[in-house]
């Protein structure tokens, strides 16, 4: 671990090709709703019950936790910061922690990095030639192990929703019934309200009021009928059953459907096998793969969500889920213009890992004594509003 301190700020990373990870798709493609990219490159959002900010290197991934009693320096330096692209220099010799922290182990943990991402791509794309046509360029795209409540009431949000709105009304239901961690530039950043807050039967009203609309009601009831039925551990216990029993209990659940059990499966209780079915996936399947429904049904039923399910299941392996997040990003309109640009053969060298990533790192070191990394940067943001 390579350390960087200014003032009492502290920087911390761990070593990590960028191709087992791009924090640009995987913050972005509608896995978790609470990042910002509140510089370029640089992401701001709450994890852990803790706010934080990402950045990456060709070979490492930096982290800076916010603590509370320094919230106030933090604003005062970056206030008084007048070069907005000054960077300071770290030393990769810098001396190594003798452990891994708490916060690395959160990190570590979240982005699931004890699975090996250049193996799936190489097993996938000899799979799959349609997959590996676009792994090059979508490399990195990394399911996130997500806190079980938090992905649930988040995806209970993405009813006939798009991935904007659902980031702003996941961030009114952190800002009013959440507990608030930290101001950074004028932006309250809050955790993810409890179950037993949720469960309140007042919060139904109070979501209404913020634009919530009928999920209101589904965000209350759910929360009231865990507790009720099931106590406040219920969700993180569905990690230890099978698949299908999980996503079956969570189907028993206000405002929650196949589509989004198996989001809650795959991005939060470790079941990679589950492939979350709506009609954009249902496009990928008919337009790239020629999937063609036995009956011709024009909307997704049980079995047609099954059928493709099986179908992706049969064609990726144990973690298709894993692989269908890759084509799902390498879809959305805001990454088309990735797609159209042909990829040079040195932009290929920038983003594949070499067989041994030790290698690769010892062999950029030699070459650069220094790496650099950009401070904290966060634009003038306003709070959302209502839609």
């Amino acid at each position: 671990m390579v350390r960087l301190c200014f003032g009492k700020q502290m920087w911390r990373s761990i070593e990590l090709a960028r191709c087992e990870l791009r924090l640009e798709f995987t913050l972005a493609c509608g896995q978790s709703f609470r990042w910002r990219e509140t510089a370029e490159g640089h992401w701001t959002g709450v994890m852990g019950g803790r706010v934080w900010t990402l950045t990456q290197t060709d070979t490492r991934l930096w982290y800076y936790v916010y603590k509370h009693q320094q919230d106030s320096t933090h604003r005062k330096w970056a206030e008084e910061d007048s070069e907005p692209e000054a960077k300071y220099e770290v030393d990769v010799k810098a001396e190594a922690l003798p452990c891994r922290s708490e916060e690395e182990e959160l990190l570590r943990d979240y982005f699931q990095l004890n699975v090996n991402f250049e193996e799936l791509y190489k097993d996938w794309g000899k799979r799959d030639p349609h997959f590996n046509e676009i792994a090059d360029i979508f490399s990195g795209v990394r399911m996130l192990r997500q806190d079980p409540t938090e992905c649930l009431f988040s995806f209970i949000c993405t009813s006939n929703n798009h991935i904007s709105r659902i980031q702003g009304m996941v961030e009114r239901l952190c800002q009013s019934l959440g507990t608030e961690l930290c101001l950074l530039d004028e932006t309250s950043y809050h955790d993810f309200p409890a179950l037993s807050t949720l469960a309140e039967s007042s919060v139904e009203v109070r979501l209404r009021d913020l634009g919530f609309g009928y999920r209101a009601k589904f965000l209350q009831q759910s929360a009231k009928t865990i507790l009720d039925s099931h106590g406040s551990h219920w969700l993180g216990g569905l990690r230890n059953i099978p698949y299908l029993e999980a996503r079956d209990a969570l189907r028993t659940l206000s405002g929650v459907g196949t589509k989004v059990a198996d989001c809650v499966c795959l991005m939060s209780l470790d079941k990679p096998e589950a492939v979350p079915i709506d009609t954009h996936v249902w496009q990928i399947a008919k337009r790239d793969y020629n999937f063609v429904s036995n009956n011709g049904q024009k909307t997704i039923t049980d079995k047609l969500h099954r059928d493709i399910g099986d179908f992706f299941r049969k064609l990726w392996g144990p973690y298709a889920g894993w692989a269908q997040s890759v084509l799902f990003c390498s879809d959305l309109k805001k990454f088309q213009n990735l797609r159209k640009t042909p990829v040079t053969k040195e932009q290929k060298r920038e983003i594949k890992c070499e067989a041994d990533d030790n290698e690769m790192v010892q062999c950029k070191v030699k070459k650069e004594e220094k790496i650099k990394t950009q401070r904290p940067r966060y634009k003038k943001t306003t709070k959302l509003t209502g839609t």
